[in-house]
């Protein structure tokens, strides 16, 4: 009980000094988006804890698929009824594709791992977005990062490094998989978000969010719901796992993709990407709090290092004079 409360009171103090950071940078401008922010932030938080309370009886495939699905099905009415078929309409393939890359690909990888590893572990990892964003926008946008990004670069992959070394065994563990297959599968899905970033950038005009956000979750849909069928469970759900699923696809996806389009018109990409910073403060609380996990002074380290270089490699803070 009393290492819970701690890993709680450094969740908390962690989450102080990110959030003293982000109101000390607040202008009249931020104060717009800043609300939005939050409110994502702690949806996406609790995406790791449903998508484990489901994944467990339903397997990864099924899991992400249904998320998607259950997100289509929300938001499509919704796009329609704002009149906005006619944009997706016309720009279908690179939003359909973009759904692949942004939401099924990396959710069935989420899925998978948050079945070996805990929740709190893969949202640290998780907030390495900004890192391969940074990355991929140089390799293939041109966006050649400054001294202080590329500092930031070093600095945050290292901490990747230094997490994942704790759990970069291939040997099974009770799950009955390698912990360092989960590990390598959160970073695959962080790599997919970075190329879904760049593609969105180069290919996809300034479109309404709700159209973004809904033909993305239809082109997921699309691409996992042939795996799925595949590999779906020979039992029927539980009432609880449905009721994970339901929160998953409607709020930490219907909602949640709408609000993180809705920041990339208001605040811009890079600082929408930066979300990811708090996501894992909510992740850990909540799988501490639902789940008993433990969180260990390392994996607190390491992410406070990952968060500084992911600050640094996105532009949000400069060392000094850079």
């Amino acid at each position: 009980m009393q290492a819970g409360c701690g890993a709680k009171k450094r969740c908390c103090g962690l989450k102080a000094i990110l959030l003293s950071d982000l109101f000390s940078m607040t202008s009249s401008h931020a104060k717009g988006w800043l609300a939005d922010f939050l409110l994502l932030a702690a949806i996406w938080g609790s995406s790791f804890l449903f998508m484990r309370l489901a994944a467990v009886e339903m397997g990864a495939l099924p899991t992400a698929a249904l998320r998607v699905g259950i997100a289509s099905v929300f938001l499509l009415p919704l796009m329609l009824a704002k009149g906005h078929w006619a944009a997706l309409r016309q720009h279908w393939r690179p939003v359909l594709f973009v759904g692949v890359l942004n939401s099924g690909i990396p959710f069935a990888l989420y899925a998978f791992a948050v079945m070996h590893i805990t929740t709190g572990f893969s949202s640290i990892l998780n907030a390495t977005v900004p890192l391969f964003g940074a990355v991929v926008a140089w390799v293939w946008l041109g966006d050649k990062p400054s001294l202080s990004r590329t500092v930031g670069l070093a600095i945050g992959f290292g901490g990747v490094v230094l997490l994942a070394s704790g759990q970069a065994s291939f040997k099974p563990n009770a799950s009955g998989i390698a912990p360092a297959w989960a590990v390598l599968a959160c970073l695959a899905a962080t790599t997919c978000y970075a190329l879904a970033a760049s593609f969105t950038k180069k290919h996809i005009p300034s479109l309404p969010p709700l159209v973004t956000a809904t033909g993305s979750q239809i082109g997921a849909t699309l691409a996992l719901v042939l795996p799925a069928l595949w590999f779906r469970p020979d039992h029927w759900p539980s009432v609880s796992v449905w009721g994970s699923l339901l929160a998953v696809g409607v709020l930490c996806t219907g909602v949640a993709y709408f609000l993180y389009f809705k920041l990339i018109e208001s605040a811009g990409p890079a600082r929408a990407l930066t979300v990811t910073f708090l996501v894992p403060v909510f992740a850990i609380a909540y799988g501490v709090l639902f789940l008993g996990e433990s969180v260990t002074a390392w994996m607190l380290l390491c992410g406070t290092v990952i968060l500084l270089g992911t600050a640094l490699s996105s532009g949000l803070v400069k060392l000094p004079g850079r």
